[in-house]
């Protein structure tokens, strides 16, 4: 159409950068702004968890639901609709007056956030050259973390002024920014052409693609156990630790504010270190480098019991924690042809970020019952499956020119 704008890598990276910011702000200021919901709404312990679960079980939900319209219809249509779909149901939530409707709320708002990653990652890998696919994937893995870190900044400065429900409407302001990037651009050429050159495929035959021979079903179900672990770790920790800190240190919303900000600067290093290394070296073994460092810093982690400690040491562990993700993007994009990517994007992350939904519930039970520590050193044994599944199950091939109509292998 004549009306509508060039997509270029630059424009690519910036709309998938920001819609991945807006996933990660709004499920971290969730984190910091529970316990005042949980006060206002008279909500017990597992009600508070269960609202960061659904809210994840809806990413899930649209996921799959976004991922097969992206595939089918288009990249920047859809990620429109998610965009639009978020921005509806986080605005209600300002407006709940009990558990059940703010629970509704933030799972159809989930909805609409699962179909960021994926479409995001899809875009960069049919804009980008193949070689550097790697380091721009992590870029937007890091747009995760720009969202988390402004999170951490705003929620503990604005809570006391606005409340939790101005805070709701406070999230709305990077779904309105994020949709008037992405307004008019074009699809990506890739895309197109593989439109022209292929049928569309309907959802059952899309879904079954993922499982289509033994190769694509192992990596399949490689793909999930590492995005599974990832979450896990990442949710268990991220949205319990500042109650941690407060009851055990009395950190106030500030000070935990802070740890979640030095932890979330290391976690942006190790994606954008993953991403360059990982375009230098075969990706796999710098997988199962990152899954090491984060098996020995969680048990280093869990003997920790000084503050400052734990404020550095914190960096570190989140560097190889959350640095995985700088590869998952790319993996999935080499792993899958033009025609299912968006979906196998959003469906094998999203069931991954499904199961790391109950991550603070887990981690939270086990906390309840013996302490926080031993619940972050269980950890250790998920990361020790990480190693497993890259070693047996995950594709180690990765494209070495330009290649983006078909999948590696």
């Amino acid at each position: 159409m004549p009306n509508q704008k060039k997509l270029t890598p630059l424009k690519a990276m910036i709309a998938a950068v920001s819609g991945y910011a807006m996933d990660g702000f709004d499920l971290l200021i969730l984190g910091f702004i529970l316990p005042a919901i949980s006060s206002s709404l008279s909500l017990n312990s597992a009600q508070s968890g269960a609202l960061v679960t659904w809210t994840l079980i809806g990413a899930v939900i649209g996921g799959i639901l976004f991922g097969f319209l992206s595939d089918r219809y288009g990249r920047i249509k859809t990620l429109t609709m998610t965009i639009l779909m978020f921005a509806v149901f986080t605005g209600l939530c300002a407006f709940s007056q009990g558990y059940w409707d703010l629970l509704t709320y933030r799972t159809l708002a989930g909805v609409g956030l699962g179909g960021e990653f994926g479409i995001g990652m899809a875009l960069i890998a049919e804009t980008w050259p193949a070689q550097q696919r790697n380091r721009a994937s992590a870029w937007v893995g890091m747009g995760w973390q720009l969202g988390v870190l402004l999170a951490a900044i705003i929620a503990p400065l604005l809570l006391p002024v606005v409340g939790w429900r101005g805070i709701f409407l406070i999230g709305l302001l990077p779904a309105l920014f994020s949709f008037f990037l992405r307004h008019g651009l074009e699809e990506p050429t890739t895309y197109r052409q593989a439109q022209t050159q292929k049928p569309r495929l309907g959802l059952g035959k899309s879904l079954a693609m993922l499982c289509r021979d033994r190769k694509t079903t192992k990596a399949s179900l490689g793909i999930v156990i590492l995005c599974s672990v990832q979450n896990f770790g990442y949710y268990g920790l991220m949205i319990w630790m500042p109650t941690y800190l407060s009851q055990q240190f009395g950190f106030s919303l500030t000070k935990s504010g802070l740890w979640t900000a030095v932890t979330v600067i290391g976690m942006m290093l190790g994606i954008g270190l993953f991403g360059f290394l990982a375009d230098r070296y075969a990706r796999w073994k710098i997988f199962i480098l990152y899954q090491l460092g984060a098996l020995a810093m969680v048990i280093l982690y869990a003997q920790l019991q000084d503050p400052t400690g734990m404020l550095i040491a914190g960096a570190v562990m989140g560097m190889f924690v959350n640095g995985m993700v700088g590869g998952y993007g790319a993996l999935i994009s080499d792993t899958y042809p033009t025609e299912i990517r968006a979906m196998a994007q959003n469906i094998l992350f999203n069931l991954g970020r499904g199961v790391g939904g109950f991550g603070p519930l887990v981690m939270g039970l086990i906390a309840s019952h013996g302490s926080f520590m031993l619940a972050i050193s269980l950890l250790a044994i998920l990361y020790l499956l990480d190693v497993i599944a890259t070693l047996f199950l995950v594709p180690k091939q990765q494209p070495t020119a330009e290649d983006h109509l078909g999948a590696i292998g």
